[in-house]
């Protein structure tokens, strides 16, 4: 797996004012930008080509990491407009990036101990998730996972979505037939969240997952950022 998306384009409006001057994902962690773990991580497990999608304050990003080459990757950055095009729209817009194989994704806002090079590079599916124990502010979670390594959607217990996995481009091959929203149809570039194509891939058998049991973390306020700094 050669390929990487970091989706880093949202407006970090729930870290306000920490985000007023800094897109969420450059905040400082424990000395270093967030977004770094994730590119320390994907360079030891042998990604090259790192995709990081932008929007809010996109310029920061090019400044602080550059082309990528002191981790020895190349980024590229696919910038959105002045309004995040959402997950599954931010997936579809970067593509053309990402080459034809199959690719990590990884949400730029979370913070794990999770060692990638766990996931597999061939999901036996459409995509393969790294699931997590609830947190607090997400009690009811996201999908359950079956004995056999499959996600279902109205299985127990339930898990959260960690914001990370592995993907094949043709999941999103009939975006435009699933998204709700049909004013996403107008767009251009399209914007609409993920999750309908991954619950109709879901349902139709398709996409694995995997349980990470160790540390993970949201960073979606400054309080769970505070939290992670000090734990």
């Amino acid at each position: 797996m050669r390929h990487a998306l970091i989706f880093a384009a949202g407006l970090g409006e729930r870290m306000r004012p920490l985000t007023d001057r800094t897109p969420k994902p450059l905040l400082p962690v424990r000395g270093k930008p967030l977004i770094v773990w994730h590119l320390e991580k994907l360079a030891a497990m042998d990604v090259r080509y790192v995709v990081i999608n932008t929007s809010h304050l996109a310029e920061q990003f090019p400044d602080v990491l550059g082309d990528g080459s002191r981790w020895g990757l190349r980024i590229r950055y696919a910038y959105e407009g002045p309004v995040p095009l959402e997950t599954g729209g931010g997936m579809l817009n970067a593509l053309p990036l990402l080459g034809p194989e199959p690719f990590l994704a990884i949400s730029g806002d979370v913070w794990t101990d999770a060692d990638l090079r766990k996931l597999p590079t061939e999901p036996k599916g459409l995509a393969h998730l790294l699931l997590v124990d609830n947190p607090a502010h997400h009690p009811a979670g996201d999908f359950a996972l079956d004995d056999r390594g499959w996600l279902t959607s109205d299985g127990e217990p339930k898990l959260t979505y960690s914001g990370i996995g592995v993907f094949r481009r043709e999941l999103l091959d009939n975006w435009a037939s699933l998204v709700v929203n049909n004013e996403a149809d107008a767009r251009k570039p399209p914007r609409f969240k993920l999750r309908p194509l991954l619950d109709h891939a879901i349902a139709h058998g398709k996409v694995g997952g995997q349980r990470h049991a160790g540390i993970w973390t949201d960073v979606g306020t400054p309080e769970r950022l505070a939290s992670l700094q000090n734990d």
